[in-house]
Formats: C-alpha cells, structure tokens, sequence
C-alpha cells in the first residue's frame, strides 16, 4: 500500500466503552492498549471520570474513552457518574457496547444495546468474561441480540486473552471510526492521563482492595503536593477524602495498618508506572462531611462534566 493510499484509508476518533457497572470496561480498555490507565477492582462504579486510552498504528489511531457504568441518580456523585457516561456517548464517534455473561439482570444487557442502537452512531458489542463456564450459553444468547441490531458481537474471556484476539478486536474497532487526515493525539503517548491523576487513581484503587463495607464508595483522593522534581525521588502528598468522621479510624485501620498497606502497595505501582526506583509518599485521612454532595468540593475534584 502506498503512502497515499494509507493517507486515505486513515480513520481516527474517539470510540466510547459503554456499559453497566462492573462489566469489564476498565479491564478491556487496559488489555487493548497494554498498558494500566484505568483503575479495577471487584467492586462496581469503580470508574468516577472519563479516562482516555489511545492505540495508534500506521493506519489510524483509537482514542478509547472509558465511561463511568450506567446508572440512575439525579443528584450528587451518582448524578455526576451518569451525566459523564450520557456524555461520552453524546461526544464519542463510534461506541462498543461492553456487555458481561455475569450480568444478574438480562434487562440491563438490553438497555445497553438500546442505548447504543438509538444513538445513531457506528458500534460493536464485546461480550467480556466468556471464561465463566457455568454462565457460557449466554454468550450465544448476548451475541444474537447484538447481531439482531444489525452490529458485530465480538467476545474475550478477562483472564486468557492473548494478543490474537485484541489484534482482532483492535481491527473491528479500528473500522468504525471515521477517516481522518491525521492522528488527534501525539502517536507516542498511550493516554491522555497526567502523572499525578494516575497516581491518584492507584491510590483509590488500593482503597478499593483494602477497605471493606461502603466505605470507598464515600471516598475521595486529593493531591496537595505532587513534585516530580524533587531529590533525591518525586514527593507526593495525597489526601485520602472520607465523608464522615467514624470513617477515618477505619481507613486507618488499627495501629495505622490499613493506611500502611494503602501507602506501600500504592508506592510499589507508582514507581513502576513512573519509572523511578523510589518515591516518598505521603498520605493523610482528611474528613469532609459529604463531600460528595458539595459542589465546591466535587468542583475540586473536577467531578463536574465539561458541559457545567
């Protein structure tokens, strides 16, 4: 193929992962750019705010935004979570609908697949966690509805996948782009995600892993410091928000052990994901009584969609 003919066929855009909570979006997105940018864990509504992955090739680039899980909510963080999704379907050029076999509630696979479908724009279906043997017969069952509607069903098993199946998942996505005439980000970067919010990111993760009952959900990560530059190894200082204070103890755990574990295990996978040998961090347990229901402190967080 000649240059021009490659100028011709380049398709560029941004492809929205669209889904219930605790679908799969975030291990999909990571898997096909091969790389962690956005944060997992077992629990759903981990993903708050839209995070943008992008896979570039010699024939276009896929700019992967990965949505905050569908939800009904008309006030505080939860009004947010679904404003965003509502936006990244309205902004994206093409959309995958990310549908789970272990769903509990089949209706909600099907809103999804409406969802796509009413909004006019080019998509495919993934059906993720095919590797569940005992819910299996419902990947025929996903992959019928999705065809029905005229789009392709694709599937990946979340923990046998190998490069084989994301080139062919790479390649269907790739198609429903648009043409464009150039990439719309840098070809090098693989997201669009600063340093000190991936830091963050990890930081809620770990949150996630290591506290129990509802607590991360009411749980926030703030950056006072962030100093790359530092010596002898980057400063960070991170706030970890909790809504109440009988929440602090318990994120701290007893004799410090839970903010320990936090702080070590997130330290380990900032220093990977900054290539540094070391780096000193800081965490402190800060209380702001519903802070999720104050719009100076979502504002802070930037919890609000670009549209407020």
């Amino acid at each position: 193929m000649t240059t021009e003919q490659m100028k011709k066929n380049y398709r560029a855009g941004y492809l929205g992962l669209i889904g219930q909570p605790n679908a799969g979006k975030s291990s999909l997105l990571n898997f096909l750019i091969s790389e962690k940018v956005s944060i997992v864990t077992n629990k759903p509504q981990t993903t708050r705010r839209r995070v943008m992955g992008l896979h570039s090739t010699d024939g276009g680039q896929i700019v992967f935004v990965d949505a905050p899980g569908l939800i009904k909510s008309t006030s505080g963080l939860n009004s947010f979570l679904q404003k965003e999704a509502e936006e990244v379907i309205q902004s994206s050029d093409a959309l995958v609908a990310v549908l789970s076999i272990d769903e509990s509630d089949a209706v909600r696979n099907e809103e999804i697949i409406e969802l796509v479908t009413r909004s006019k724009k080019p998509w495919i279906g993934v059906i993720t966690k095919t590797d569940i043997s005992d819910k299996g017969h419902r990947v025929l069952i996903l992959k019928d509805m999705i065809e029905l509607k005229g789009a392709k069903a694709l599937q990946i098993s979340n923990t046998n996948a190998d490069d084989t199946e994301r080139q062919a998942l790479l390649l269907e996505m790739m198609r429903i782009l648009p043409q464009a005439d150039q990439p719309l980000f840098d070809t090098e970067l693989y997201t669009t995600e600063s340093m000190r919010n991936l830091a963050e990111e990890i930081i809620r993760e770990k949150c996630f892993e290591i506290l129990n009952f509802e607590i991360p959900y009411q749980l926030a990560v703030q950056t006072r410091k962030f100093d790359e530059e530092a010596k002898p190894c980057p400063k960070l200082f991170i706030d970890i928000l909790v809504a109440r204070d009988s929440h602090k103890p318990i994120v701290v755990g007893k004799s410090g052990a839970n903010i320990k574990k936090i702080g070590e295990e997130s330290r380990k996978e900032i220093q990977k994901m900054m290539g540094v040998d070391k780096v000193y961090l800081e965490l402190n347990v800060v209380v702001k009584d519903n802070w999720y229901e104050n719009k100076t402190t979502m504002k802070e967080l930037k919890y609000v969609t670009k549209s407020e």
